[in-house]
């Protein structure tokens, strides 16, 4: 419709970048929300704060305050705040007050069931929206990270999110072979603060174990290692506490999980015909997602799967950039987004 504007949204775990056609990326945020809640009998909680506000009060609030993030492991958690969540950024990028509703795509994982879809397109119309499409998230990061997925070749992508890991193997536009493992972002953070909790007897909060993994997070063992300083809660004597901890032990802590990803990725792998798995080894691995920006990470795929393993350029906004250029082209593409029941 003339008039309307097309947005790309990717409505992550751990963020949401809303990418507007003929502008790029407009917004990053994090998907947080922050609720009041009134002590009076029947009284609904109130909104008091939403992304980058809403996560400096993570672990920071008064009794009556909860910040929350409503999606969890990629999909909606919470119906109610992620519509309130949709409509704040379609507010920010539309304005109050417009003459036409905006058309959107939104991203979801390839692992969600029909209920997970149809929850997502309701809050998208619900929150202002005139029409929302889907589009699988591992699709969306090929069209970002600018694969050529509309030839008979095949192009092997690997999304690490917030909340899931995407692998897929795309070939004449659509996704032959795939696989959504929850065990991401959040599931490193996870398994940071668990590691500190068991080794030190310290307990830190989810801000600062991500703010270790971005520091001096390493998939693989570096020479010579990184230390920072970690602050938090000693167990036994229960006063503050702060602890010297190295790149090292980090990547010891995140092994688990980054051996569940390595587990998808081979999985994939072995399902993947003979013809398009010859592709792959030509061309190698394509790395989007924030979890590409974790030191070493493309090296530990190539040690693993023998396969090269490439960092996409800009890899935190390729779903984003996808959406958003999958909505432009919407008549090519239509046959491989996610229909909702």
């Amino acid at each position: 419709m003339f008039g309307a504007r097309q947005i790309g949204i990717d409505l992550g775990t751990a963020n949401v970048i809303v990418y507007v056609r003929g502008k790029g990326i407009v917004l990053t945020e994090p998907s947080v929300v922050a609720l009041a809640h009134d002590k009076s009998p029947g009284a609904r909680p109130r909104i008091v704060a939403v992304g980058e506000e809403a996560r400096l009060m993570l672990g920071r609030t008064p009794g009556n305050i909860a910040a929350l993030r409503p999606m969890r492991d990629g999909v909606i958690a919470d119906y109610v705040i992620t519509e309130h969540l949709l409509r704040h950024f379609i507010d920010k990028v539309c304005g109050r007050i417009r003459v036409f509703h905006p058309e959107l795509m939104i991203c979801v994982p390839s692992g969600v069931t029909s209920v997970e879809r149809r929850a997502v397109k309701d809050a998208a119309v619900r929150a202002g929206a005139r029409e929302a499409h889907l589009i699988e998230e591992p699709l969306a990061a090929a069209i970002g990270a600018n694969l050529p997925i509309s030839g008979a070749s095949g192009n092997l992508i690997i999304g690490i999110g917030g909340g899931t890991a995407e692998i897929a193997v795309i070939s004449l536009g659509g996704i032959v072979v795939s696989r959504s493992v929850r065990a991401a972002g959040n599931r490193l953070d996870e398994a940071i603060a668990s590691f500190v909790r068991k080794r030190y007897n310290l307990m830190i909060g989810e801000r600062t174990a991500e703010d270790v993994k971005i520091q001096i997070g390493s998939a693989l063992p570096m020479d010579p290692e990184l230390t920072m300083e970690v602050r938090g809660r000693d167990l036994i004597a229960g006063l503050p506490r702060t602890i010297t901890i190295g790149s090292n032990e980090i990547s010891e802590a995140m092994e688990p999980v980054l051996q569940q990803i390595i587990a998808s990725i081979k999985s994939v792998l072995e399902e993947t015909p003979p013809e398009l798995a010859s592709d792959v080894i030509d061309k190698g691995m394509v790395l989007s997602g924030g979890g590409a920006l974790l030191r070493n990470m493309d090296r530990l795929l190539t040690q693993v799967t023998g396969v090269a393993c490439y960092v996409a350029e800009n890899p935190l906004y390729c779903v984003a950039k996808g959406t958003g250029l999958a909505l432009e082209h919407i008549d090519f593409f239509r046959d491989s987004l996610v229909a909702a029941p």
